[in-house]
């Protein structure tokens, strides 16, 4: 089997890359960065984000399995203490691939530019680059508003407990396939009005949003923030692509929501 670590980047997170490393060696497995079968994150969140974009291109190959070395990662479910004992499972026992869906994100260009394709393991936000963000929202091909706000966040079902919950969406098991959008402080009153509450949209719906003022927006693909000029439209679904999760032992998505926000209550 062939494997990478990606690190945070602290001295802890690098401490435990290295014997992970040299334990994995040890077990006669491959370090390969390039192509690896399994990439091990070592961090937060944010790590296994990076990694995750890292190796987009070969998402139906890798499979991802997170540590994290701060607070409790919302897809790391290693400690450090626990390092040997993941190391004996990745080196001797074959493991579970859990699937996530992903959030597909296509933008068009005014006079004819050649559109982007990006794929969001959270989400992806649009704001306006100055002012109110204006943008008429389409679903299915049909207008369903003219949202005017400070701007728009689109989920996937895993990263509905990110910057979404945030914004008061709902938190969507991910064995559903579907995305979400919220709404960031819409302006509603007596001229304006939006529909105020987050829409979640199953596998086979499209949103669009194209905008009514300015051609210049701020969109952010998870971690990545992008500026992106004369835009047409952003079109919103989910993805074909899957990221694959390799879990050697049980992590129930509601115990994680559980221990991510409220296990301090008890």
């Amino acid at each position: 089997m062939k494997f990478s670590i990606t690190s945070k980047g602290d001295s802890q997170s690098n401490a435990l890359m290295h014997k992970m490393r040299t334990y994995l060696l040890d077990f006669d497995l491959v370090y390969d960065e390039s192509q690896p079968d399994i990439v091990i994150s070592v961090g937060g969140d944010g790590t296994l984000l990076y990694a995750f974009h890292r190796y987009s291109s070969r998402l139906d190959k890798t499979a991802f399995v997170g540590v994290h070395t701060g607070h409790l990662g919302f897809y790391a479910d290693w400690v450090p203490s626990e390092i040997e004992k993941l190391v004996i499972a990745i080196a001797k026992t074959p493991y579970q691939v859990i699937e996530y869906p992903l959030l597909e994100v296509i933008v068009r260009y005014q006079h004819g530019g050649k559109e982007s394709r990006y794929l969001a393991l959270n989400e992806c936000t649009v704001k306006s680059v100055e002012g109110t963000l204006v943008m008429d929202v389409e679903i299915r091909g049909e207008h369903f508003e003219r949202f005017r706000g400070d701007g728009l966040c689109i989920s996937t079902p895993s990263g509905s407990t990110a910057y979404n919950k945030a914004l008061g969406g709902a938190i969507i098991h991910p064995s559903l396939q579907s995305i979400q959008l919220a709404e960031m402080a819409s302006i509603n009153n007596k001229v304006f009005r939006t529909i105020g509450s987050p829409l979640i949209l199953p596998g086979h719906h499209t949103c669009m949003l194209k905008p009514v003022n300015r051609p210049d927006f701020m969109v952010t693909i998870d971690h990545l923030t992008l500026l992106h000029r004369d835009l047409k439209s952003i079109q919103f679904r989910v993805a074909k692509e899957k990221v694959r999760f390799a879990r050697f032992r049980p992590f129930p998505f509601w115990k994680r929501v559980h221990d991510s926000f409220i296990s301090d209550a008890d």
